[in-house]
């Protein structure tokens, strides 16, 4: 009784297996695509919001604003769609990593609110920024280049 459960148990997980292998190459695809349309969109914002964005830049004290800003958006808008394209992934990855770090410690600086209501939200962006991040990490392994 015990090997035919045993059996059964290797039957059901390496089937499993097979069909999660099926959809490996589209997890890819899509995860990748997500990531890279979570950066085009804010890049594509800030080119809109252009003054209100380099006015919280410098409210927050990024130094360089004025450099920075279209270097942000360049990066967000390009890092993004290499993404989506599959090319470059290792760089791009490494690069948008940096990019997120950085906008987490400037931007997102929740333990200069102590007190403030907006600090639980700004705990919240920093804390999804470094998954995002933790995301690019793993996604820089996965270049095929």
């Amino acid at each position: 009784m015990n090997d035919n459960v045993n059996l059964a148990l290797v039957f059901l997980i390496g089937h499993q297996m097979k069909w999660l292998n099926k959809i490996d190459s589209f997890s890819f695809v899509v995860g990748r695509s997500l990531l890279g349309i979570y950066f085009i969109v804010p890049g594509l914002s800030k080119v809109f919001s252009y003054a209100a964005t380099i006015a919280l830049m410098k409210v927050k004290g990024v130094p360089f604003s004025s450099i920075l800003l279209p270097a942000t958006i360049i990066i967000q808008i390009f890092g993004g769609l290499l993404l989506i394209l599959g090319r470059n992934l290792r760089e791009a990855s490494l690069i948008l990593f940096g990019l997120t770090i950085t906008i987490n410690i400037f931007i997102h600086d929740f333990w200069t609110l102590s007190g403030d209501p907006t600090q639980a939200h700004e705990v919240q962006n920093f804390v999804k920024n470094l998954a995002i991040g933790a995301g690019l990490l793993v996604l820089a392994t996965k270049d095929k280049n």
